[in-house]
């Protein structure tokens, strides 16, 4: 803090730290000790129940009796804690289509495997958690509890799912805890990004005339048609010309015959060929065939079909 500019972050600190009387002091490297191997885990305690509480591993020796160690004792702070939700979960609980039933048979003292129904306070428990009911209203609050709250300190997403399944259940959680957390304003501005930075965009190169580039895409599982299920699409990328072979279930043999007779015979060698990563595509038979003839072989990924944008329009017409 000794530059006369401070950054908008670093004027923050020093308006929050000028409410304290304290004195921050550099710490050599060599000086600073690090965690052994066994406090540095964090599953080497149990993770709930009178075991957890035994173990104290939140160093609470003062404040926790050995008379007091009792699951129920702490279980009760949390209800607490979270006594404003517990009439919203009883309502909410019998509106939900997905637990309505489970309800109806544990109200009628059937049992319901991994189930069960506290009839003091009226929560329905899968195993060990409260069962969250389908309402976005209540998620969000146990989620600001969770994550934004000064005591859970904005974690990122795995660490939120992780405070939340401590003591609540809900199917499809994952997705909504991960989309809620990636939209919060606090971590965004406050939070860097500790992914590889995206590279630029590589145009394809300018070609030398037609048929020295090709794209290539097999489209298979058709209703039988006179015994065939599969086309095979080619697609020059200059004239935009197609060629389309019916066949049925190809192999990288059958790939170098089709390719000699339809494109070789014809329009001559190219010097590269796009494709997905189908497995004739990728077979060792045909990457022998494009080293031996010094074809460049380009393969697109799977989840993005639109760098070969040329193949996916003519299947998109092929298809209609």
């Amino acid at each position: 803090m000794s530059s006369k500019v401070l950054t908008c972050r670093q004027a923050w600190f020093a308006e929050l730290l000028s409410e304290f009387h304290c004195s921050i002091t550099y710490c050599h490297g060599h000086l600073a000790t690090l965690l052994d191997s066994l406090s540095g885990w964090d599953n080497v305690y149990p993770e709930r129940g009178e075991d957890l509480i035994s173990k104290n591993p939140m160093n609470l020796q003062k404040l926790i009796k050995k008379d007091e160690v009792k699951p129920s004792r702490f279980f009760a702070v949390k209800v607490e804690c979270l006594s404003n939700l517990i009439e919203s979960f009883q309502k909410k609980l019998w509106k939900d289509s997905q637990y309505r039933n489970i309800l109806q048979e544990l109200g009628k003292g059937r049992s319901v495997q991994d189930y069960s129904l506290d009839s003091s306070i009226q929560l329905l428990f899968f195993k060990d958690w409260v069962v969250v009911p389908n309402d976005p209203t209540i998620q969000l609050r146990i989620l600001q509890k969770r994550h934004d709250s000064h005591l859970a300190g904005l974690p990122c997403q795995e660490k939120t799912l992780e405070l939340v399944k401590r003591d609540f259940y809900r199917s499809r959680m994952t997705q909504f805890i991960k989309y809620y957390v990636s939209s919060c304003q606090k971590c965004s501005r406050n939070k860097n990004i500790h992914r590889k930075k995206l590279g630029l965009l590589k145009p394809l190169p300018i070609l030398n005339g037609p048929w020295f580039c090709l794209s290539m895409n097999l489209i298979t599982q058709f209703p039988l048609s006179n015994s065939f299920d599969s086309i095979l699409v080619i697609v020059d990328r200059i004239s935009q010309m197609a060629v389309l072979q019916i066949m049925v279930s190809i192999t990288s043999m059958d790939l170098a015959h089709l390719f000699i007779k339809n494109i070789f015979s014809k329009h001559s060698l190219p010097s590269s060929i796009f494709s997905d990563k189908v497995s004739v595509f990728v077979s060792s038979f045909w990457t022998n065939i494009c080293q031996q003839l010094t074809i460049s072989r380009d393969l697109s990924p799977a989840d993005h079909p639109e760098t070969d944008v040329k193949t996916e329009r003519a299947n998109q017409i092929l298809q209609q």
